[in-house]
């Protein structure tokens, strides 16, 4: 008989089973004791904490951007403003589909396709809840389609705001500059929280150098929302008192531009390319600086298209060029002036010495045979007449017998290959040439040798030497000082929101020692002579009959390319383009000088027939009445100080 098997203990079970239920049970009851502590602290010793977060949940921050300060020429005429206009604006967090409401965008008009891929950059550039500009200044019926649309478009949404509007477009764009909306590239450098709600930023000119001073400093609104993030005015019986903050606008800058010679410099110039620079030789204020062609700064604060864009930079004329500041070009004739100071300052030349002149000038020990133009004054001529006259051959003769160490030991404290220090950015050096610069800018060894010839060429301003206008209208004005020199400046006054405007002290820079008093004098009435006809007639002669006002002046031609040894240089056959560029520098009244200015036209020939005309038209505008007389000095404190008398004028 087969006898039963136990297979099952009831009590192991029933033990196994107790201690399984006091370990969960265990567990359940240290769980539930952390959840219990975790909501002490989270209701009661971080109530306050949470519950001033939990109003940021119906609390949104809307800035409140603050009006862009204006810009005013000297005498109170509006040159950049305000303008409110419509703009379109995105949320990304909002937005479902990112991409996808773009194209839609594009469907129905509002955007472009070539626009794309750049605003989206700068969208995922920008914060999630950022509200960022996609399209400027919207016309009424492009507010109107958006607005039969806007339910199709969360997170998107039309802004009234303030854009920039320039009255008078592209005149004085250059010194002015634009602004244009905030690239990927501009938010690397700026505080975003002080550009929140703002869609522009300065680009150029003074927008750009004196951009910390107009922006101003944003406000705030707090606006209660709805959990769909929703506008409302309470929450059911809830109503909050909600904190509002008044932006500051930005400093309105009065600008030393004089709208008038602004407009006379750039119409004068009419529709060759070149550039005007007239400055104050008294404290460095810029009274006109063109650059022509130029474009209009209200495209960029529009928004301007990649197609416009395009235009614009491959435009053979270069009119986003700013040629005041950055063109850089051979000085031509117009270093005479400077090179007969640094000769009579070293003693290497006798003023009452006179130099036979025949068109040619030969090196000693060289074949070459540099020729003068073809109206070169001949005969015996001394140095005064040789400005005036504009002699080739004794200034190549003088610049031989300078040197190239003892020209640019001259050259460089009065301007040359040196940036003015202007107050907009930009500026270019120029190139004043020397054989320790020769050695370094050229590789090969006999390309690092200094010829004699090169200092030949200097004395025409020729060769590797390169000036700015603003450079020569610098020079300009410190030979007019008699070596006083005042950095140049665009702003002269800065005034706050409440109207107290703080005037700018000239900054004057060291001055030019050495120079003998009757030196000064000998070449300012050499300029002189230069747009006058007595005992000889001067270069510029025939722009300057019957002016009301001594003028002291020079011309200059400088070569664009190098005419071979034997030919003759023809610009009835050479290319438009390579053809001379034309100079005209000048100051007046010469006694008492009030404005010193500097004309270049490109590839226009002569200075005398082609700048000094624009140069003469300049000069009137500042100088004269409206009866034709020359308007009464004012002479500018020294301290910065500025009366009534000169904010009028």
């Amino acid at each position: 008989m087969v006898r039963g098997v136990n297979i099952k203990d009831h009590w192991r079970e029933q033990r196994l089973f107790v201690r399984r239920s006091l370990l969960a049970g265990t567990i359940v009851a240290l769980l539930t004791l952390v959840l219990c502590a975790r909501l002490y602290m989270l209701q009661v010793v971080r109530h306050d904490y949470y519950s001033q977060l939990s109003q940021g949940n119906r609390i949104r921050v809307e800035p409140i951007p603050a009006a862009r300060g204006l810009m005013f020429d000297r005498n109170g005429v509006v040159l950049a403003a305000g303008q409110p206009a419509y703009q379109l604006e995105l949320v990304r967090e909002e937005v479902p589909n990112l991409k996808s409401t773009l194209r839609r965008l594009v469907g129905i008009g509002l955007l472009t396709a070539d626009e794309l891929p750049e605003i989206r950059r700068n969208i995922l550039s920008r914060r999630s809840f950022d509200s960022v500009p996609i399209r400027l200044r919207m016309s009424d019926e492009d507010a109107a389609r958006f607005a039969v649309h806007r339910f199709e478009f969360p997170g998107v949404d039309i802004k009234t705001r303030q854009t920039r509007l320039y009255p008078y477009g592209p005149l004085a764009v250059h010194a002015i500059g634009y602004v244009s909306a905030i690239s990927e590239q501009d938010l690397a450098h700026i505080d975003r929280a002080a550009y929140a709600g703002t869609a522009l930023i300065g680009k150029l000119g003074v927008e750009a150098a004196y951009e910390k001073q107009l922006h101003g400093t944003n406000g705030f609104r707090e606006i209660l929302v709805d959990a769909q993030g929703r506008s409302v005015e309470k929450l059911g019986a809830l109503t909050l008192q909600l904190k509002t903050q008044a932006p500051v606008a930005g400093d309105n800058l009065v600008l030393a531009l004089d709208l008038k010679t602004q407009e006379a410099a750039e119409q004068a110039l009419g529709d060759r390319r070149g550039a005007v620079v007239a400055l104050d030789p008294r404290n460095g204020d810029v009274l006109a600086l063109a650059s022509h062609p130029a474009f209009d700064p209200n495209l960029f604060a529009r928004g301007i298209t990649r197609a416009q864009y395009a235009a614009l930079a491959n435009d053979p004329d270069k009119p986003l060029l700013d040629r005041a500041l950055r063109g850089t070009y051979p000085s031509g004739s117009t270093i005479k002036p400077a090179l007969a100071l640094a000769a009579l300052t070293d003693h290497a030349v006798d003023p009452n010495h006179k130099v036979f002149c025949n068109g040619v000038f030969r090196l000693p020990g060289s074949r070459h045979v540099w020729r003068a133009d073809r109206d070169d004054p001949r005969g015996w001529i001394a140095l005064s007449q040789a400005i005036s006259q504009s002699s080739d051959v004794y200034f190549y003769g003088l610049a031989a017998t300078l040197g190239i160490d003892r020209i640019a030991a001259f050259l460089g404290p009065l301007g040359y290959g040196r940036v003015t220090g202007i107050d907009i950015g930009g500026e270019k050096p120029g190139l004043l040439p020397t054989p320790a610069w020769k050695r370094k800018a050229f590789k090969r060894p006999e390309d690092q040798v200094w010829f004699p010839g090169e200092t030949v060429n200097m004395g025409l301003g020729q060769g590797y030497l390169l000036v700015t206008p603003l450079q020569l209208a610098h020079i300009t004005g410190i030979i007019a000082e008699r070596g006083r020199s005042f950095r140049p400046r665009v702003v002269k006054g800065i005034r706050d929101p409440d109207g107290r405007v703080r005037w700018l002290a000239p900054i004057e820079d060291k001055p030019i020692l050495g120079v003998a008093d009757a030196d000064w004098t000998l070449v300012i009435n050499a300029m002189i002579g230069t747009t006058k006809c007595d005992r000889y007639c001067g270069t510029a002669w025939t722009s300057f009959k019957g002016v009301a006002y001594t003028v002291a002046g020079k011309t200059g031609t400088a070569q664009v390319f190098t005419v071979a040894q034997n030919a003759r240089y023809n610009a009835k056959i050479v290319p438009e383009r390579l053809r001379d560029h034309a100079w005209f520098i000048a100051f007046a009244p010469a006694e008492a000088p009030r404005i010193a200015v500097a004309v270049l036209v490109e590839n226009a020939g002569f200075g005398a027939s082609a700048a000094a005309p624009v140069a003469r038209k300049v000069l009137d505008t500042y100088l004269l009445g409206p009866d034709g007389k020359l308007k009464p000095r004012f002479v500018p404190p020294a301290s910065g100080a500025h009366t009534a008398l000169e904010a009028a004028r």
